[in-house]
């Protein structure tokens, strides 16, 4: 996009809490919710894919889970107040707390960053289990439903060529990069 776009600055805040756009603490939000604000304009641009994985080393430490009940004796890699890995584990019926993740953060980043260093098994989006060989996606039979992803503005997107641009460039640049 700098290249497309070299006129336009770039502020990045990763972050899992959403942004109010509406008081403009984003120009533009890249979200796993569709907005509930009546003044933004929202596009579903893809979905992301989740899969189970874990470094070579932990399996080779640990051992390979064959069968879902078997995540719950291996350390697990989940949310602190995110409560979405919970809630798929109870939709599968099996009751799993909290204080079962050998390593709790709600950063998506730091959720991949402890999978690679082997801390034990995480729920990862596809697309980055593809960039490194070393983990392992496991249990394929596994079917996590997938999370949507929505690209949201103000609608002050239709005074502002700026926020156009960029918000037409990630329309275009998303779906094939999630």
């Amino acid at each position: 996009m700098r290249v497309s776009l070299p006129e336009v600055q770039v502020e990045l805040v990763a972050s899992n809490a959403v942004s109010n756009l509406l008081r403009r603490e984003a120009d533009i939000a890249v979200r796993m919710v569709p907005p509930d604000q009546a003044n933004v304009i929202a596009r579903r641009v893809g979905n992301v894919a989740l899969k189970a994985c874990a470094h070579q080393e932990y399996l080779r430490r640990r051992g390979v889970p064959r069968h879902l009940p078997d995540l719950l004796v291996h350390e697990l890699i989940g949310g602190d107040r995110n409560d979405e890995i919970l809630k798929g584990f109870a939709s599968l019926g099996y009751s799993v707390e909290r204080e079962q993740f050998a390593f709790r953060t709600d950063d998506l980043i730091a959720i991949w960053q402890a999978v690679r260093a082997g801390l034990g098994i995480g729920f990862v989006s596809e697309h980055l289990i593809r960039t490194d060989p070393a983990v392992i996606p496991l249990l394929p039979k596994l079917k996590i439903e997938p999370l949507p992803v929505w690209l949201a503005v103000h609608k002050q997107i239709r005074t502002s060529k700026r926020i156009r641009a960029v918000y037409d460039f990630l329309a275009d640049a998303l779906p094939s990069a999630i």
